[in-house]
């Protein structure tokens, strides 16, 4: 019965898609569809994904870290997903937990309130009180992991359909999207590796009374059942009120965030990889509160060397040393013929260094350009994507609570505060700990953008701004076989802004 009503909800966005691609699904010329017509969609089928359940939630979440593989608008759509799943009645809930702590819920604790605080996509939240604290419960839904198994058995399946009449390299960016759920949703699913990861980052953060860990509370973590410390708070992106009265200093809750994602992923190589604004509080003393461990990316120093050595590269201009560090990082298919990347990044460079600006792009050359872009052979790895939801974080924060926020220059000072953490923690090359700091900074934006954006959006902007571009980007002409177009029609809206644009 499931498969008939993912089948029932999923097969307009199907056949719609397929209409992008052949107007009559296996003949025709594509269907132009309108930036109006592309938005609709993308909103619809936002609010569709919550009522598929979980498993599409966890997806969508997935997805819309994924520029390499889904365009805007559906990205920025993906991107608002939040877990807005319906409540599992208290009764199965109630049986949960009797199951976890061996006794009805009034026996384990002192006070139960049975009207939850969140719904997540695959758990639940109460607030409670246990041993004379207040504390919060975290409780598996039940059944969730048949439904995610199915549910994953189901899009394998349709993907499989859907490689027998579109090859492409942008499939293989689905496939290591799907194993990247896999990868990381059974850990979510087990709440004693949520509270390994939450003790390992709060010991990290033991010392610094400007980022709060709640506490995992002793005897009581179980696969489907967690209680830690309730932590009191204000979502990081609705302090307005706090700011307005004076009890938290907008710059300073921005400082905290960076703060903590520097030492996170570039410090310590562990860090929160699920950084949406519902898991991050501000209490009013301006402290950050993260939140939701079930999600963490362990990234091991060679990972972080080669980001940062990479960067360093871009930043001198240096094009083998940029492909070479697109290779170190898995982003670039193995087999990918290193004069065309070469050539690809010589030009990003080169515009980089002129400080392109962006600008709309001729319709007539929007084919060719999507062509190009969707032919790209970039695979962002699960560490790439995640940094870049981290960036995505900081610079929407950023604009939103700092005048004339530029990311460079506000990191910067506070790379050079962390700078032999940071040295001590990567190892860099000899010769370049001179230019460690202004590198660092630059990932905030400018080379994360290059990585996260897989040179898509930034190549569109180019082709319209640069005769020639594609002569220079695909070098001496040669026979091409006949390929599919792109199964969602060219928007030459939806670019981003260029590399170094203010």
């Amino acid at each position: 019965m499931r498969t008939l009503f993912l089948i029932f909800r999923l097969l307009p966005f199907a056949l719609s898609f397929g209409v992008d691609r052949r107007r009559f699904l296996f003949w025709g010329r594509p269907v132009r569809r309108s930036a109006a017509y592309h938005l609709r969609r993308a909103e619809r089928l936002a609010r569709t994904i919550p009522k598929l359940g979980p498993t599409f939630v966890k997806i969508g979440q997935v997805f819309a870290a994924r520029p390499d593989v889904v365009p805007e608008p559906y990205l920025d759509a993906l991107s608002a997903l939040t877990d807005r799943v319906p409540f599992v009645p208290f009764a199965e809930i109630e049986r949960e937990l009797i199951a976890a702590y061996g006794a009805p819920v009034d026996e384990v604790f002192q006070d139960f309130d049975r009207v939850p605080l969140a719904a997540g996509s695959l758990g639940q939240v109460y607030r409670a009180r246990f041993g004379g604290e207040d504390v919060v419960v975290k409780v598996l839904r039940p059944g969730v992991e048949a439904v995610v198994e199915h549910d994953t058995r189901f899009v394998r399946r349709v993907l499989s359909i859907v490689e027998r009449f579109w090859t492409h390299p942008q499939v293989r960016g689905i496939h290591v999207a799907l194993d990247e759920f896999e990868r990381r949703i059974a850990d979510e699913m087990d709440f004693r590796k949520e509270a390994a990861y939450a003790r390992s980052i709060g010991e990290r953060f033991a010392r610094n009374p400007r980022v709060i860990v709640p506490r995992v509370i002793d005897g009581m973590v179980h696969r489907r059942a967690l209680v830690l410390e309730f932590v009191q708070g204000t979502r990081v992106d609705a302090i307005e009120p706090l700011v307005r009265a004076g009890t938290v200093n907008p710059e300073g809750v921005v400082s905290a965030v960076v703060e903590a994602y520097i030492q996170m992923m570039l410090v310590d190589g562990i860090f929160h990889a699920d950084p949406h604004p519902g898991n991050l509080l501000v209490r009013d003393d301006g402290a950050l509160v993260l939140l939701d461990f079930g999600m963490v990316i362990e990234v091991d120093p060679e990972m972080r060397r080669h980001l940062v050595h990479t960067a360093l590269a871009a930043v001198r201009g240096d094009a083998d040393r940029v492909v070479e560090g697109f290779f170190n990082l898995g982003i670039v298919e193995p087999d990918t013929d290193r004069e065309t990347i070469r050539r690809l990044v010589s030009v990003i460079l080169e515009m980089t260094q002129r400080g392109a600006e962006l600008a709309e792009m001729q319709r007539a050359l929007a084919d060719e350009v999507m062509q190009l872009l969707y032919d790209w052979p970039v695979v962002l790895t699960g560490e790439m994507t995640y940094f870049g939801r981290a960036v995505a974080l900081i610079e929407g924060l950023g604009a939103r609570h700092v005048p004339n926020f530029n990311p460079v220059r506000y990191v910067t000072p506070m790379l050079m505060r962390h700078r032999s953490a940071l040295l001590r923690a990567l190892g860099p090359a000899e010769g370049e700990s001179e230019d460690m700091a202004f590198v660092l900074g630059l990932l905030a934006r400018d080379v994360t953008r290059v990585v996260g954006n897989a040179g898509r959006e930034l190549i569109g902007v180019l082709a319209s701004r640069i005769p020639g571009v594609f002569a220079a980007l695909r070098g001496p002409a040669r026979p091409q076989p006949a390929a599919p177009v792109p199964a969602v029609a060219p928007m030459t809206e939806y670019v981003s802004l260029p590399i170094g644009a203010e």
